[in-house]
């Protein structure tokens, strides 16, 4: 339990880093920061929101959320909001480079302590895994959706950079990396999907 709740804090503390580095976000994020540019409404509540949305989308699927999958519908984006409001803005080039690192390699190991802690994937893993049990390959759901979030939340006015090729390009060796040292003893993570890579 313990590794689920570190992992969703440091989930939005490493998003908000992405976000005040202002160099490129997640396929996912690209999608929330979008909406809540046209929204008006903050960041966190918009996570919040999608999550919910995406949760329904697990009826027809017949996936079963775990207490991870509800707690992370309102850990994160009320991490992430409140990660925004502490964190500075940086000025310079390389400390809004240091903030993306330290959210892409934060982001793997709080993915990492969630997911290997057992207790439920995900929204957005859900979905994709729940797809995929329907006879879809999990590489063309994935790409699929996240092509889909992407250019929605781009054509939306989310920042898409070179934070989201970095984080594209690393966050699965990262996870591949962690996840077997942090799954807790006798919980089976589900395949894993990294949440808004």
């Amino acid at each position: 339990m313990v590794n689920l709740y570190l992992g969703l804090v440091l989930f939005g503390v490493s998003i908000a880093l992405m976000l005040e580095a202002g160099l490129g976000l997640s396929p996912w994020d690209v999608f929330h920061q979008g909406l809540a540019e046209r929204s008006g409404l903050r960041f966190g509540w918009i996570v919040i929101g999608v999550s919910v949305v995406v949760l329904l989308l697990w009826i027809p699927l017949r996936v079963r959320p775990g207490i991870g999958t509800v707690s992370n519908v309102v850990v994160v984006g009320l991490t992430a909001d409140a990660a925004v409001a502490l964190l500075p803005e940086p000025a310079h080039l390389a400390a809004r480079a240091a903030f993306l690192a330290v959210g892409i390699v934060g982001n793997g190991l709080a993915t990492a302590l969630y997911v290997g802690a057992g207790l439920g994937p995900g929204p957005r893993d859900g979905l994709m895994t729940g797809l995929a049990e329907r006879g879809h390959s999990i590489r063309v759901v994935r790409t699929s959706i996240e092509v889909a979030v992407l250019a929605a939340g781009w054509l939306l006015g989310g920042t898409v950079g070179v934070g989201t090729v970095l984080y594209a390009v690393s966050i699965g060796p990262i996870i591949h990396v962690l996840l077997p040292r942090l799954t807790v003893t006798g919980h089976r993570p589900a395949p894993i999907t990294p949440e808004r890579s």
